[in-house]
């Protein structure tokens, strides 16, 4: 995959360390759980499936500018997911925001703090001027998740499915943050 030049980011609780070939399974696994691809796919993914996304998640000019993949473990080491910057390949500016994580790690704030740490690297080290997630509409904890870290919502638009999930008359949902947002929100954080 080339030389790795996002750096392992630390949290309180969190350890999110560049994703590479080495975490294919851990990925497989956590695509495999219906639950947790619900607002993907409706259904868990095949082994098939989750490695057809390999290449995208380990793309080398992601990594040469710093953004892509990391995977993430709490204190004790279970791998509780992954989290990203990944390349927007319609604009170099900007970066979308990701986060899949085991059903293990629901509800304790992780997926908030995950991206808190991607985010702060995204703006403080990165320089990027905004950064991007989106969602389905009935996706409430993702929804929630980026109003914590301070996105704002700029678009709702429903878009045509052939397999559409339930909920996708509601639309997806695009959220926000730029440079000026974050350190209004984190400068003295």
């Amino acid at each position: 995959m080339g030389r790795l030049t996002r750096p392992v980011l630390s949290t309180e609780r969190l350890r999110l360390e560049p994703l590479t070939d080495e975490h294919t399974e851990l990925l497989v696994e956590l695509d495999s759980d219906p639950e947790v691809m619900r607002f993907l796919l409706g259904r868990a993914s095949t082994r098939e499936e989750s490695l057809a996304w390999m290449p995208r998640r380990a793309r080398p000019e992601a990594d040469a500018r710093g953004i892509g993949y990391w995977v993430g473990h709490d204190a004790a080491g279970s791998f509780l997911g992954w989290w990203c910057l990944a390349v927007d390949d319609d604009d170099p500016d900007t970066a979308e925001l990701g986060y899949r994580l085991s059903r293990a790690a629901w509800g304790h704030g992780y997926a908030t703090e995950g991206s808190r740490a991607l985010l702060s690297h995204a703006f403080e080290t990165l320089a990027l001027p905004s950064v991007w997630a989106e969602t389905m509409v009935v996706n409430t904890g993702s929804r929630a998740v980026m109003e914590k870290l301070g996105l704002r919502h700029v678009l709702t638009e429903v878009r045509s499915w052939d397999a559409p999930l339930p909920g996708w008359e509601q639309g997806e949902v695009r959220y926000v943050i730029d440079l000026a947002g974050w350190r209004a929100r984190y400068q003295d954080v």
